[in-house]
């Protein structure tokens, strides 16, 4: 089948609908979705919104934050753009019907609270669970909107371009390098249908799943990266995979993350002793910045051999624990842990994709018609590591400006032709008997990467996985184009070629800077490193 429509937004989280409710009052809007439209990593968010709404803070501080977590790498226009923007981005949710935390005793004032990095209290949320409270916000009002069409359980295969079409292995040369839609699987039918829109907004999210252990959702399988990157757009730092350090450890809990916020409000790590560690390790002890807690915990779990360390918070009172994270308190009474009166067993996971497809500072990619807003972006804001909360508010701000830029320029583009994206032609693929293969270089690609391009990295450990995903990339290459694609194998297809970026640019990078730390290259290199880190395919 094939759809056609103004604007088309690939994915459903904070940035896509965000971007979506703005644009339709010009226009119409697709948005496809890989599972539910609720099935999102903005779902998810527990911690906040990081934004100067206190008479005790300021745009100076934050963006000196932000400049500090990012170790030299952010690009200070776009940290001074988001964060000068963010009280009026918060504005907008709150007119759209979200309701974040108020004050004791007042109903103006917000309840901020602090997280690792930030030098005061900046963070508005709604419990601990503001994700789901802004998604279930944005949910609503697009479903309000007749000119927005939604297609859950359909995930994108490849992006269409003039300059080059890619149908079952043939390169079809056009006049020039544009984006017209996306060749997107339906799921539950098998079947492949074609989407074209003048304006096309990658908004998917980040790549968790790449590795073993991650805090993200089943769906964080990097699909805008891979389908972005095959069509030619560049791809920035992604070297700099942050690692949460704080994920339930527990052999029930699949990827339930206990929130900064909890460190923010005086939660203390601890060993199996109950001794404090994290002084020894930094200043600012368990408020230091992600980065440095998660090299700190896999420090100290390699010392001693143990599988976990513990959050502690159970010194505040009981009342106040309930009352401030009653998401993380009911799930982890659910898996036998009071964390009123004992410490949470906790350890690192993948949590967030600091590098992506790189953009300016309105979101367009150097494909034209293709912008890329949230995390699946590279946007200059997160240096080399994201601050704590400011991924919401740069979905926020960059949906804002990239709508802003996309509506006045739609007029001007000359609507897609079918023509110009040929229906999907399987050619001559059959149904596979070897399903096995998918979930064996699934599995292998998420433990080797785990292993070898994880907390902490040699050049050594990154050569092997270099050997390895080549081999695997080559073998789902062949099963890709002799079978009838799956959702199962779009998703591996997607993080072979995530792995296979990340080695590469941490193969690049010959120093240690942020969430990339290397034991050959143990010292930042100003003289030659400092600068992002740009790939594209050949």
């Amino acid at each position: 089948m094939e759809y056609a429509s103004d604007f088309l937004v690939i994915g459903s989280g904070l940035a896509g609908l965000s971007y979506a409710l703005k644009v339709a009052p010009y226009g119409s809007v697709n948005v496809i979705t890989k599972r539910g439209i609720m099935e999102t990593s903005t779902r998810q968010a527990q911690g906040g919104i990081a934004a100067v709404l206190s008479p005790q803070d300021s745009f100076d501080l934050h963006i000196k934050d932000t400049l500090a977590a990012g170790d030299g790498l952010c690009h200070q226009d776009v940290v001074e753009l988001v964060v000068r923007q963010g009280p009026e981005r918060i504005r907008e949710l709150v007119n759209l019907g979200a309701h974040f935390d108020l004050a004791c005793n007042s109903e103006v004032e917000f309840d901020l609270t602090r997280e690792g990095g930030h030098s005061c209290r900046r963070i508005i949320h709604a419990h601990d669970m503001t994700g789901q409270e802004v998604e279930s916000i944005l949910v609503a009002r697009v479903l309000e909107q007749p000119n927005i069409s939604v297609f859950e359980n359909h995930i994108a295969v490849d992006l269409i371009t003039r300059h080059k079409l890619v149908r079952r292995g043939t390169v079809v040369a056009n006049a020039e390098e544009s984006c017209v839609g996306a060749y997107v699987l339906n799921g539950p039918t098998g079947e492949v249908h074609t989407f074209i829109a003048s304006i096309i907004l990658l908004a998917t999210g980040g790549a968790g799943k790449v590795y073993l252990y991650t805090s993200n959702p089943d769906i964080a399988t990097g699909d805008g990266l891979a389908i972005a990157y095959r069509a030619g757009a560049e791809i920035g730092n992604m070297e700099f995979i942050q690692f949460h350090p704080t994920c339930l450890y527990h052999p029930a809990a699949k990827n339930f993350l206990i929130s900064e916020a909890v460190r923010g409000e005086g939660g203390i790590l601890v060993n199996k002793h109950g001794t404090p560690f994290m002084a020894k390790y930094h200043p600012l002890k368990d408020l230091a910045c992600r980065d440095v807690v998660a090299r700190a915990i896999d420090t100290e779990l390699k010392k001693t051999g143990d599988d976990c360390v513990f959050l502690d918070i159970s010194h505040k009172s009981k009342d106040f624990v309930k009352a401030r994270f009653p998401g993380i308190y009911q799930q982890c009474l659910e898996y036998g842990i009071d964390i009123t009166k004992e410490p949470i067993p906790v350890v690192p996971a993948a949590h967030y994709t600091c590098g992506g497809v790189a953009t300016d500072d309105i979101g367009r990619t150097n494909i034209t018609n293709l912008y890329a807003v949230g995390e699946v972006a590279m946007t200059g804001l997160h240096g080399a590591n994201r601050l704590a909360s400011n991924s919401l508010l740069e979905a926020l701000v960059f949906a804002h400006v990239a709508a802003s830029h996309s509506q006045k320029m739609l007029p001007g583009i000359p609507k897609p032709k079918f023509s110009e994206a040929p229906p999907w032609d399987p050619s001559g693929a059959t149904d596979s008997d070897e399903n096995v293969v998918v979930s064996q270089n699934w599995d292998e690609i998420r433990r080797f990467m785990w292993n070898y391009v994880g907390i902490v990295r040699t050049d050594k450990r990154l050569m092997r996985a270099r050997k390895r995903i080549d081999m695997i990339q080559q073998e789902i290459n062949e099963y890709y184009w002799n079978f009838l694609i799956t959702s199962d194998l779009v998703e591996l297809r997607n993080i072979a070629t995530v792995a296979d970026l990340i080695i590469t640019c941490a193969l690049q990078r010959k120093e240690s800077r942020g969430l990339h730390f290397n034991l050959d290259y143990p010292e930042k290199d100003n003289l030659n490193w400092l600068h992002d880190t740009i790939i594209a395919a050949g």
